[in-house]
């Protein structure tokens, strides 16, 4: 038997059960109807969050406009920021201050995965600045060799989804001053 006749074979069977139980054709169109609309809404929901987050705009910005956001999302979490220069930053686009602990980060804003590289620079910046932590912030992903290097030098990797949170709460936090202001005034 070839595979054709086979494949006919189990349409066959297949549309003989549906024709002999009409209530199937209903359960059946109502799974496809209800997986349909459920794709539909986690996509919907999933674009009002990257659109709130602002994090297409993140997309666009240069380097540099990167870090100095990052610069403002940082201090709004409560951090001591300062950028490094643009050139001779030794791996670290800022360093970070709390609690008496030093974190460098390493900013990059790629369109493709972030690799070996960024978390090689960053681990060698933690070590000339005595630093406690060391991050790469990006907005996008990482490869799994980046990720794997990352866990055995104790480098913590913020990708896109998490920055995306952290840019929502910002947003939230200053929704929620605005609003405090707003009954101030009044």
């Amino acid at each position: 038997m070839k595979f054709t006749e086979g494949f006919g074979m189990g349409l066959e069977m297949i549309w003989s059960i549906v024709l002999a139980n009409p209530q199937l054709i209903g359960i059946l169109t109502f799974f496809f109807i209800s997986s349909v609309l459920l794709g539909l809404i986690k996509k919907t929901l999933r674009h009002n969050k990257l659109k709130k987050s602002g994090i297409w705009n993140v997309d666009e910005m240069t380097e540099r406009e990167f870090e100095e956001y990052l610069r403002v999302l940082f201090h709004e979490r409560g951090y001591q920021v300062q950028l490094t220069p643009t050139t001779g930053d030794f791996g670290a686009d800022l360093i970070l201050s709390i609690k008496n602990r030093k974190i460098v980060v390493q900013a990059k804003r790629y369109k493709k995965n972030v690799g070996l590289k960024a978390v090689q620079e960053i681990s060698t910046a933690k070590n000339h600045f005595k630093a406690d932590e060391c991050w790469v912030v990006t907005n996008s992903y990482y490869t799994e060799p980046a990720k794997k290097l990352a866990a055995s030098n104790q480098v913590r990797l913020v990708d896109r989804e998490l920055l995306m949170k952290w840019m929502l709460e910002m947003k939230k936090s200053d929704e929620t001053k605005g609003a405090t202001n707003i009954r101030e005034v009044e």
